[in-house]
């Protein structure tokens, strides 16, 4: 590509950023696209639809043609951005976490794929202020941001080269998803299996009388969950010099399906300010807010938890680890997402955890199963991460690839075909 076909100019030069959109023509009652954060994909989105009157207020406001782009930690790291198209009448509202960008003189998709460079990505990220998981992108970014911009022609073409080749990268990027979700569902299958059946496939069975947990060994018993397990009370104040050194599990740091704690960050890091539970070591850290009742930790050291989770102290019955792996079971996380539904807020209450009865092995199978499931995930984790390991080097390849791109690192001549 010939240097005089590119200019460097103010991306709000090509686009109106976050412009107005008018509804005077619709009525309370008139269906409109919502798009909630966690459905924006790069490149897709899954919509719902609702009413105009929900959302017309309060909510971030897009038309069909609209590129929109989260501005919050991790979602703009993570590459959360869309076209907005086949929109219900034709508008729509997404979270107040998205910018939105209309072009006006660049081709959309060019501007689409130049969102998704490191070179934007790094001013929006030097650009961000806030608190850990509050950080946001500056709106000043999109105003003073300056693009390589090449003519509508050369737009067009690298827009089509990124199409097919980000295509073909996707679609591996895809096989390798549904691998892991393959050994995701044989890891939740050794665990299910194991925990409430025990290690001999021939044992006597009998009911458990509960409805979620099906038959068990007949030598096992039951207990009601509250006499062998005490869930914490009372929380500290985590900006106290005495906890704020200590190590913060939320939600967010556990790794759903599996326990793993994925980082770990004090309670000075995260600038926690509201009350949370001191865990001692050994209790079980499990999430009582739904859609996080998947993530079970187990606490390897004193710790603070965030106030959306239970600290679970097993009685001298329970192993921890085999708690963890109980409350990690299908047949458990089923029953917790439906009394979850019952409720007004989507939670486990206490009072509806302390109730429910759960198996208590004797200790010495419990340690057995513990070391079963232990071995066994740790074989499918080997797995997991080699096949993750794959997909993150196919992600960079493709940010490289559109990085090069947009900014003329490649020949015209290489693009086209």
């Amino acid at each position: 590509m010939s240097a005089e076909e590119w200019k460097t100019i103010p991306l709000r030069y090509v686009c109106d950023l976050n412009p107005s959109v008018t509804f005077d023509d619709l009525d309370d009652d008139d269906d409109l696209t919502f798009l909630p954060m966690d459905r924006v994909k790069s490149g897709y989105f899954i919509p719902n639809s609702e009413k105009f009157s929900k959302y017309g207020s309060s909510y971030t406001a897009f038309e069909d043609g609209d590129i929109v782009l989260a501005k919050v930690t991790p979602c703009f790291e993570n590459g959360n951005i869309a076209v907005a198209e086949h929109l219900v009448g034709g508008k729509g509202f997404g979270s107040s976490e998205l910018f939105v960008i209309r072009p006006t003189l660049a081709e959309r998709r060019f501007l689409f794929y130049y969102f998704q460079s490191s070179v934007f990505k790094q001013d929006g990220e030097a650009s961000m202020t806030g608190a850990g998981g509050l950080k946001r992108v500056s709106p000043d970014v999109l105003r003073q941001h300056r693009l390589p911009f090449p003519s509508l022609d050369v737009q067009r073409l690298i827009a089509r080269y990124l199409d097919r080749e980000t295509a073909r990268i996707d679609g591996l990027i895809a096989a390798k998803e549904r691998m892991l979700a393959l050994l995701e569902e044989k890891r939740a299958a050794l665990i299910s299996r194991v925990v409430t059946r025990g290690l001999d496939p021939h044992a006597l069975l009998k009911p458990s009388e509960q409805e979620w947990l099906g038959e068990i060994p007949a030598h096992w018993p039951t207990t009601k969950f509250s006499w062998d397990v005490f869930i914490s009370e009372g929380q500290v104040d985590p900006e106290d010099d005495r906890f704020s050194d200590l190590i913060l599990v939320a939600p967010n740091h556990i790794e759903s399906l599996t326990g793993q704690i994925t980082h770990r960050e004090t309670s000075a890091d995260q600038g926690a300010i509201s009350g949370k539970y001191l865990c001692k070591k050994g209790d079980v850290l499990y999430s009582k807010i739904r859609p996080a009742l998947r993530k079970v930790a187990l606490a390897e050291e004193e710790c603070l938890c965030s106030a959306d989770m239970y600290p679970l102290r097993p009685s001298e019955k329970l192993i921890p680890k085999y708690l963890q792996y109980l409350l990690l079971s299908e047949d458990f996380s089923a029953w917790a997402e439906l009394e979850s539904a019952r409720v007004a807020m989507p939670k486990i209450n206490r009072e509806t955890l302390s109730a429910i009865r759960i198996p208590v092995p004797p200790l010495d199978e419990q340690e057995s199963i513990v070391s079963e499931i232990g071995n066994g995930t740790k074989r499918i984790d080997l797995q997991r991460k080699a096949v993750r390991g794959s997909v993150e080097l196919l992600k960079e390849r493709r940010a490289a690839l559109i990085t090069v791109v947009v900014t003329g690192q490649i020949p015209r001549e290489e693009m086209k075909g």
